[in-house]
This record gives C-alpha cells, structure tokens and sequence, in this order.
C-alpha cells in the first residue's frame, strides 16, 4: 500500500482530481454571481402586440381644436420575455401626440405617435405610425334648438301642437369649420306608436349640416326638456230621443226628455263635420205609465269617443179611454118616408156645419241673460265672446211654453276649428221639442287668442 501511494502516478491522478473540482466549484460560484448580477447567458428575445392602446393629444385645449387623432392605436414590443410580460400586464407606458407647441399653425398636418414610460430594453413598434389631423381654432356659438318628432306614430284622430323645448338654446363648442357648418340644431323626441296623450320627455340635441350628417362639436346641454300636446278636436252636439215601437192600448205618450241635452263627440274634424246630433232611439211599446229610462248612447264608427256613453230618459204619459176612442157611431133605423117628404125634411133639417176643432193660440215667451257657452276650446288657445248672453223668445202652445225655464235652453259656439283672430260663428241652439225660437241674432262674435307659454 505504501509503494502504491508513493509511486508518481498516484500522485498525478490526485492532483489531476483536485484540479478538476476546483475547476468546477470556482465556474458554478461564477454562474452564480452573473445570474444575481444578471449576467446570465442571453435571454429569450420575443414580441407581443398590445391593441387598444388609448392615445393622448397635448395640446392648448381652450384656443384650439384637434381632430383626425384616433382615440386607439396599436402597439408591438420586442425585448425579453419577462419584460414583454411586465409590459402587457401593467400597461404604465403611454402613447401621445405632441401638439403643445405655441406656435403650432392651423390646417392639415401629419403627426408622428410617440410613446414614453416604457422600459429602456424592449423597442415598440406604433401602428398606425402617423396621424393625419386637422389644427382649428376653438370656437364657441349659441344656436336655437327646433324639437322635431314623427307624426305618423299618432293614433287615428289625435292632432298634436308645436312642440317646446328647455332651454331654448344651447352653446356649441368645435372648430370653426365644424361650427359654420351647422345648418340644424335639433332635438329628437323619441314616441311609440298609438299616441294619444301630452309628452314630456328629455331629447337629446344634435348638431347637423344642410346635409342633415352630425357634426363633432360640444352642446351644452346635450339634452333638452321637450313637451308635446296631444289633443283630439271635439264637437258637442244634441242627443235628440226618437220615439220607436207603438204604445200600449190606453197610454199615450206626451213627452221625451233626455238629459243631459249634449254630448261631445272626439274625432278626426272631417268626421265631426258630418254629424249634428246623436239619435237615442225610445222604445214605448212596454211603456205603462210615466217612467224614467238609462239607456245607452251609440257612438258613431267614425267617432274615436264620446264624453258620455249613457243618458237619462224622462217619459210622460196619460191615460186614455179606450172604448170612447175605439167606439163606432150608432146609426138609429127610420121609416120610408116619400121622395117629396124627404126633400122636405133635407131643406128643413139640413144640418149645419159641424165647428173643427180651432188650433190653439200660438203665444210667444222671452227669456232673457241666457249663458251662451263656447265648445271646443283647444289647450293652447282662449276664447273671448264679444257678449256671452243674449235673449231668445220661444213660440208655441201655452201649455207647452208655461213647462219651459231657462235650464231647458242651451246655447253654445263652437270654436273647435277656429285659427288665432276675430270670427263670427253661429249659434247652437237646443230648445224643447214643440216649440220654434227666435234670436235677435243667429251669430257671436268670437276673439281666438294663443295663450302665452309657461316659463
């Protein structure tokens, strides 16, 4: 063993094994070090795309106006892995456009993105890599704004006014270019279909040019209060009872009162016109004696509604002797008497004529200070009578004009279809039935006013 560790060559394999663990430890203490130094062997070079990324303008937003910047742009890193990595996921570079410069001129230029904050070893690539933009000075003007809706979406019959808009001016802020483009400021009241009541709703204002295409400009308000009155014309007319069937043996019939006297028809004007009052048929062959009827109103097809849809019937009666009225004349049986006797008889007994019946007297009534009441009125106007009374005599039988007062009559003008001005309009006049009216005059004056809008 001695002899084997003395030899030479033991020695040689020894110093040759140390040689080579040092070797080792020293280069692994190396590699240690880079790698806490970041010295390690070259990193795994990649690229990654980050879309979306918003762009920033510097620029002197009171005097000026840029557009043509897009709001995104997209942008390509390259650099270390782990960089690219840290990059996607914390996103604190930026990207911008430099216009900041006071004396930068107006119109078209084309400007270079730029990109700051991103770290020193990755290199970006911008895409777009320029801008086309347009340099304006910054304008502010005041314009009124017009409300506007569609007009098929009202239901059949309805009519709406000119809609009104809160406030009645907005400010517009944009280039000066955009701003004398504008040709319409309008606020666009959005309605379903089937309308048929007052809108109040919120409409958003858009700036147009003569070819009605939006404008970018800044409206303040963006929104406006918009109200639109939906109203339906209206008519009143008289509900006149007609008597149907025949009356029971020993009853007949001396009067039929309806009350109320009026309805009002709503619809479209062309169907109002042709209608002038309601006929309630009354049937008096179940009739017994004076009775009192609710009976329904027939609204006419072409009539969107009415203001009533029942009325009170009032029906008088009397009794009648059925067998005076139905008794034929007995005729007694006398002797044959000569030819010479019987002309006797003719020229001695010649009967007088027998006394008709005389036509009761015709008397006339006056009543004075009767309301006439105008109808129709709409919401946006006033009515103004030049006299809204006036006298009226009434002419019939005596018995006839001793039932009637003043609340029998009725007298109305209607304005429903009357423009803004001064109109002579014809009375309506409702009366009992049997008796005719005289008025000292069949037409009023009417003054049509526009109210004065709430502020």
């Amino acid at each position: 063993m001695d002899k084997f560790t003395n030899s030479a060559w033991f020695m040689r394999i020894v110093a040759f094994a140390l040689a080579a663990l040092l070797f080792i430890s020293i280069n692994f203490e190396m590699e240690s070090d880079k790698k806490s130094l970041g010295l390690s062997t070259a990193p795994e070079i990649s690229t990654e795309t980050i879309e979306n990324v918003p762009v920033e303008v510097y620029y002197d937003r009171e005097n000026l106006v840029v557009s043509g910047v897009p709001e995104t742009v997209d942008v390509t890193l390259k650099g270390a892995k782990s960089l690219l990595i840290n990059a996607k996921n914390q996103r604190d570079f930026k990207v911008y456009v430099d216009l900041s410069d006071p004396a930068i001129s107006m119109g078209d230029r084309t400007v270079t993105f730029k990109i700051s904050d991103l770290n020193e070893k990755l290199v970006a690539t911008i895409d777009p890599e320029y801008a086309e933009v347009n340099v304006q000075e910054r304008v502010t003007k005041e314009f009124s704004v017009e409300a506007e809706y569609n007009s098929s979406l009202l239901e059949e019959g309805y009519t709406a006014g000119q809609p009104t808009v809160s406030p009645k001016t907005v400010k517009i802020t944009g280039a000066k270019d955009a701003i004398e483009q504008i040709s319409y400021v309008k606020a666009n009241l959005e309605i379903s279909k089937g309308l048929n009541e007052t809108v109040n709703s919120k409409a958003t204002v858009k700036a147009l040019d003569r070819d009605l295409n939006k404008l970018d400009v800044t409206i303040e308000p963006s929104s406006v209060a918009v109200s639109l009155k939906v109203s339906i014309p209206s008519k009143t007319v008289s509900i006149a009872p007609k008597q149907t069937g025949k009356a029971k043996d020993g009853i007949r019939i001396t009067s039929i009162s309806v009350d109320p006297k009026e309805v009002t028809l709503f619809g479209s004007e062309t169907s109002l016109e042709k209608i002038d009052e309601i006929n309630l048929p009354v049937n008096i062959s179940k009739i017994d004696g004076d009775t009192e009827l609710e009976l329904d109103l027939n609204k006419p097809d072409s009539v969107q509604k009415m203001s009533l849809g029942k009325a009170q019937v009032k029906i008088r009666t009397e009794k009648v002797d059925v067998d005076e009225e139905n008794a034929e004349p007995v005729v007694e049986e006398e002797e044959p008497e000569t030819e010479q006797k019987q002309e006797e008889q003719v020229v001695e007994e010649k009967p007088e004529p027998e006394e008709e019946d005389e036509p009761a007297a015709i008397e006339s009534k006056t009543f004075s200070n009767i309301q006439i009441v105008p109808v129709g009125i709409r919401d946006d106007q006033d009515a103004e009578l030049e006299s809204d009374v006036t006298s009226i005599t009434l002419l019939g039988e005596a018995d006839d004009l001793k039932k009637i007062t003043k609340d029998d009559i009725n007298l109305t003008v209607d304005v429903s279809n009357l423009d803004e001005g001064t109109h002579d309009v014809d009375l309506a006049v409702t009366v009992p039935e049997g008796v005719e009216w005289e008025l000292d005059s069949k037409t009023v004056s009417v003054t049509i006013t526009q109210k004065e809008e709430e502020t």
